[in-house]
């Protein structure tokens, strides 16, 4: 059933859709045994779960083979007789989860995607659409959900079928969490310390904080240009965004601000101060040892030489010692051939 009326547009905005740990790593393996590495090409599957009204839980999934023409994206073909057959056999399994709509890897919209989403009309009367970005390149969730939904012009021109973007989460039952908290240990870097991880989880948040602003504040160029209309639920919600935004006009309010930063930076200055002197200790620590280590290497070598002058005279000494007992037995010998005769 295809939204028309205003209450059921509202009805659709406030549903939030739920995504597993398990799904995101089954489309993941999926696009990784499917896609080359170097590709464009997306995969579809199909997505279980439970509709619960204001909420759908997406709880497991499964591929189906899908092709489609790179450079014409209405051409596709989608094996509709294996969806049958794969949810016939994980009914069996569990008979809770129930078809409730379909993925593919996007990472964006594809023109072809409300045809799709047509041909899922034939399992499930309300098939929501996600989007999971399995090579995202910001920060943030990767998935993006959608609803078919038929746009009412203001001119009163003929409607047309497009996608309503819904929220949606990461959620996780406690199995799933003890199997997650497991791969994470498995693929933590251990060289990196606690500080480094935090400071780096903060970067990472600001990068994805500066990439939402500028998504907004190119939204906000656009209506001002007038290359896109205004909506006003968006014009709602950025000002109720402004509006917690602290009154930086305030003194009281900019002098706890200095005083919080002030004392950060000092604990930031104090640890670079303690960092350099142990350094500087280390260094000195250091020189000390291989001072020592040169200086007995030194008393070693001068030891060394004199054992071996004093071993070159005692050498020399034989030497003599030997000529001198060779002369005399020269003597010996003539005089004992003189006796003879």
């Amino acid at each position: 059933m295809v939204a028309t009326t205003t209450e059921q547009l509202t009805a659709l905005a406030s549903t939030t859709v739920i995504v597993h740990p398990l799904v995101l790593l089954s489309v993941t393996d999926h696009h990784a045994r499917s896609v080359n590495r170097g590709s464009q090409k997306r995969v579809v599957g199909v997505l279980l779960g439970q509709d619960n009204g204001k909420t759908i839980n997406v709880a497991n999934s499964f591929g189906i083979p899908f092709e489609e023409d790179e450079k014409d994206s209405k051409t596709w073909f989608l094996d509709h007789n294996y969806i049958e057959g794969m949810y016939e056999m994980f009914k069996k399994v569990n008979a809770r989860e129930r078809m409730i709509g379909w993925y593919h890897s996007g990472p964006k919209l594809r023109a072809s995607d409300q045809e799709i989403n047509d041909l899922f009309k034939r399992f499930i009367a309300r098939p929501v659409m996600v989007i999971v970005d399995v090579r995202p390149q910001t920060v943030g969730i990767p998935t993006d959900a959608y609803f078919a939904v038929e746009e009412i012009k203001d001119d009163g021109t003929e409607t047309r079928k497009t996608f309503l973007h819904v929220p949606s989460a990461i959620e996780a039952e406690e199995a799933e969490e003890i199997g997650v908290e497991h791969l994470l240990r498995d693929i933590k870097d251990s060289t990196t310390t606690t500080l480094a991880t935090r400071v780096t989880e903060q970067l990472s948040s600001l990068r994805g904080l500066q990439s939402r602003l500028g998504d907004i504040q190119k939204y906000l160029v656009d209506v001002a240009a007038g290359t896109m209309p205004i909506n006003h639920q968006i014009v709602y919600h950025l000002q109720d965004a402004l509006n917690l935004l602290a009154d930086l006009t305030d003194p009281v309010t900019t002098q706890s601000f200095a005083s919080s930063t002030n004392d950060s930076l000092l604990v930031v200055y104090l640890s670079s101060l303690l960092r350099a002197v142990i350094a500087l200790h280390g260094l000195v620590d250091n020189k000390a040892t291989i001072g020592r280590a040169e200086l007995e290497e030194g008393l070693g070598g001068d030891e060394k030489e004199k054992e071996k002058e004093k071993k070159g005279k005692g050498d020399e000494k034989e030497k003599e010692g030997t000529k001198a007992s060779g002369k005399d037995d020269k003597g010996k010998e003539k005089e004992s051939a003189e006796k003879g005769l």
